[in-house]
């Protein structure tokens, strides 16, 4: 075969670039290897040291042996621990890690106390936490249900259907299988124990390690299933009544669940350490951040929709999905956007592509590779919101900018509706406006009440509440607009304006913009609500004034531009007036009708198609077919009334 010459040099240029690419890529490639040995040599360390922590100080006492054979096996794990040291890559640390080991079998072989050992291990245990950075407590809320299942599949033929140990493949076994009943040595251990022992398994035992074939994920949720065996549910009762009293200082996360054996706990927190302990074994999701909580809500929404379309249920999967959106991910839209706004982007694009291929009847594969999609993201969100609390800075800028964002469309309606009633004399019943934004913020906030502590509105109830209500905005902003726009033609227009506005402006008229002042604030006061309450939850103290700052300032923003807009307008010529007045009321009307398919669309009662075009929010667009092709719609509608008006009219005499 032959080749041109520009093809031959492509063909040259590109086996240069693979092969620097491949020089390049090599110490990045080593380096991952290294981390990734250097992470497995730590964890197996910590199994080590938790083995030797727990059974040791067992085997002797007063300088004798009481146990022969186990005392040999605590050596060997000694042994064991001074070699995984040892092969530990250079590094700052490592020469006391190392001593630290020497130390420990040395002392085994010299049958000390157990509680030097225990002390030893556990301060060698958390060096080697901090570190290698070691993940010791799961990234998502354990599934117990689950784990009981894999229990009874994977377990229970050595430890029993019920954890005592006594499983039919126990006879014979040497050493038996651990008893999750026995309280004085479940006491000893952590859940990071237990779940260690889950993955790597124990020497010498039948205990193998189940790394290849239990996730990550299911090993965690066997590690709390049986971590809460031996604890009865008169002590878990006992630890909630405590734990509702007053929590335990400095449990504050998974993390110092999953590290501390009941034993610590009673070290640290006295007799209320093992009670509330074991209450929190068994609700872990006490614990969670709220940024965590809501994404365990979406991951496990995203999976129960996963399970009912496999499942063929399709209505119960297109549910679970508009939960995982509502319910687990859109509380942290906003403190999500202040640190990483594609990123919220790229997930309402995902979980939006995820609903649609639901709602088309998609293959399986294909809807869990979109699924598996969403859950990197949220991964990802997680790690954007791993330093939850808001500073300052950012509870400020983020009040600031959900009040100017949501109160804008609003404050522009009423602005232009005063300037009408002013314009035309009558003053007097600017009554009826501020009726209705009063109304509107007042049932606002008896809504979100009633949503959060009576009858709890689901988070599809509320896109429902504001989809409709948005699109009735629009319906009743059409018919100011034209109404205004009307009013502006006819022969001496400026007395025939001031004549009629005058006439039309009683009765059911006056009632019109009232329920326009209405609709334009209810729509945005029990969203806007709901932001500011995640906010306040992701702020520290000092960010809680920073917070209020934020909304003071924005709604100062918002009244100085309504008193703009209204003194401007109120100086242009009556027929100009009109036609401004008329085009805010029908473009917000155009916008609304994008706001209210895509809160139905969020709801899951409309598809979503997505397509390559802006998002501005503000204006209602929104990149799909529907929201699209509504306003688009709307805007023919308009034009064609606007030409058909000015067609039908007789010229003006002078």
């Amino acid at each position: 075969m032959t080749y041109t010459k520009p093809f031959s040099l492509y063909l040259a240029s590109l086996m240069l670039i693979l092969g620097l690419m491949a020089v390049v890529t090599a110490p990045v490639r080593a380096a991952d290897e290294a981390a990734v040995n250097t992470t497995g040599n730590a964890e197996a360390a910590l199994h080590v040291l938790a083995y030797l922590s727990v059974d040791y100080p067992a085997t002797v006492r007063e300088g004798k042996i009481i146990n022969a054979a186990e005392y040999a096996e605590q050596q060997e794990f000694a042994t064991r621990l001074v070699a995984l040291m040892e092969a530990l890559p250079p590094g700052p640390q490592n020469a006391r890690f190392q001593q630290q080991a020497r130390q420990l079998l040395g002392l085994i072989n010299a049958r000390a106390e157990g509680d030097k050992i225990k002390a030893i291990s556990s301060t060698l245990s958390n060096d080697l936490i901090v570190t290698f950075r070691v993940a010791t407590a799961p990234r998502r809320l354990p599934d117990i249900q689950s784990a009981a299942v894999i229990f009874q599949a994977q377990c229970s033929g050595c430890h029993g259907a019920e954890g005592y140990g006594d499983g039919p493949d126990a006879v014979g076994l040497d050493p038996a299988p651990a008893n999750f009943h026995d309280r004085e040595r479940q006491d000893q251990l952590s859940l990071y124990g237990l779940y260690n022992t889950i993955t790597q398994g124990v020497e010498g035992t039948a205990m193998r390690g189940f790394v290849g074939e239990l996730d990550n994920e299911q090993r965690w949720a066997l590690a709390f299933y049986v971590g809460r065996m031996a604890f009865p549910p008169e002590m878990v009762q006992q630890g909630e009544q405590r734990w509702s009293e007053k929590p335990l200082v400095d449990l504050s996360g998974l993390q110092t669940l999953t590290a501390l054996s009941m034993a610590d706990a009673r070290a640290r927190w006295g007799e209320d350490g093992p009670p509330v302990m074991a209450y929190l074994r068994n609700h872990p999701e006490l614990l969670l951040p709220k940024a965590s909580a809501n994404l365990t809500l979406a991951r496990q929404r995203l999976d129960d929709s996963l399970k009912a379309y496999t499942a063929g249920d399709r209505e119960r999967a297109q549910s679970a999905a508009v939960a995982a959106y509502l319910e687990g991910f859109e509380p942290l839209e906003n403190g999500l956007r202040t640190r990483d706004p594609q990123l919220v982007g790229k997930i309402e694009l995902a979980m939006a592509s995820y609903r649609q291929a639901l709602r088309k009847g998609a293959g399986v594969e294909t809807v869990r590779t979109r699924q598996q999609e969403i859950l990197g993201l949220l991964d990802e969100a997680e790690s954007r919101l791993q330093d939850e609390r808001l500073s300052s800075d950012a509870a400020f800028f983020s009040a600031l900018i959900i009040l100017l964002r949501e109160g804008l469309e609003a404050i522009l309606i009423l602005a232009a509706v005063g300037a009408v009633l002013i314009k035309a004399g009558r003053r007097d019943a600017l009554r009826y406006l501020h009726a209705g934004w009063i109304s509107a913020l007042l049932l606002g906030g008896v809504t979100w009440v009633l949503a959060n502590f009576v009858i709890g509105i689901s988070g599809a109830g509320r896109e429902i509440t504001e989809g409709v209500t948005a699109l009735l905005a629009s319906a009743v902003l059409l018919y100011v607009g034209f109404w205004l726009h009307g009013k502006t033609q006819g022969q001496r227009w400026q007395q025939f304006v001031k004549q009629r506005i005058q006439t039309a402006l009683h009765g059911g008229a006056l009632w019109v913009l009232a329920l326009v002042s209405f609709l334009a604030v209810y729509r945005e006061v029990f969203e806007t609500v709901l932001f500011y309450q995640a906010l306040w939850l992701q702020s520290t103290e000092e960010a809680g004034s920073a917070l209020l700052g934020g909304i003071a300032t924005a709604a100062g923003v918002l009244v100085l531009l309504a008193w703009i807009i209204l003194r401007s307008s109120l100086r242009l010529p009556l027929k100009l007036f009109f036609n401004v007045n008329a085009t805010i009321m029908l473009v917000l009307a155009v916008a609304f009708a994008g706001h209210g398919v895509n809160s139905l669309q969020e709801a899951g009662y409309l598809p979503v198609d997505p397509v390559n075009f802006i998002h501005v929010a503000l204006l209602g667009i929104y990149p799909n077919l529907e929201t699209l092709l509504t306003q688009g719609v709307l805007l023919l509608i308009i034009g064609a009334i606007i030409w058909f008006e000015h067609r039908r009219q007789p010229p003006a005499r002078a």
